[in-house]
């Protein structure tokens, strides 16, 4: 079941959030490879399949909390949360800021209060370089959390992993470019 959702789930990928031709990505770097995947994992059965992949790729890893940083990890964890409990199994969601909000409680995560000592995943939808998973890690070592795991929607095969890599962090991906 788990090879026809991928298959499926790598159909509308390339249907609906695939493009090529020049694109700047938010590194500032001209691509000719670009998924916006917000097309898919904001769409009912992307997010169903989607969060329903995640949960089985973390299937018997030990972990408390699973987030990312805005905007890309958002979908994708709001789907993680439902279809978790659907399942009588709900996984503990959060989101990490870009930048810390300037009034309220002024936090950098929200979401599921993170407790120290918490054993953490990091997600991503789109990886290029890995640096938006290392923002989000910076923030949740400030909380004092273990990272188990760093898994991406999408591997453009641009560095992330050797980048994770060189602080200690292996990435799996769900896909990657040459998938497209």
């Amino acid at each position: 079941m788990v090879e026809k959702d991928k298959k499926r789930l790598l159909k509308l990928l390339k249907k609906d959030a695939f493009s090529s031709g020049k694109i700047k990505l938010s590194s500032g770097k001209i691509s000719d490879f670009y998924i916006d995947a917000k097309q898919v994992t904001l769409n009912s059965e992307g997010a169903y399949l989607t969060a329903k992949i995640f949960l089985n790729t973390l299937k018997g890893e030990k972990f408390d909390a699973i987030g990312g940083l805005t905007i890309g990890a958002d979908p994708i964890l709001g789907a993680i949360a439902a279809i978790s409990y659907l399942n009588h199994k709900p996984v503990h969601t959060f989101i990490v800021r870009k930048k810390g909000k300037k009034h309220g409680m002024q936090k950098y995560i929200e979401g599921t209060p993170l407790k120290p000592n918490s054993r953490v995943v990091i997600i991503d939808d789109v990886m290029t370089t890995g640096s938006s998973a290392l923002k989000a890690i910076k923030e949740v070592k400030k909380a004092n959390c273990k990272i188990v795991k760093v898994i991406a929607l999408v591997d453009r095969l641009e560095g992330a992993r050797e980048n994770l890599a060189r602080h200690k962090y292996e990435l799996a991906s769900i896909f990657n470019r040459s998938d497209f």
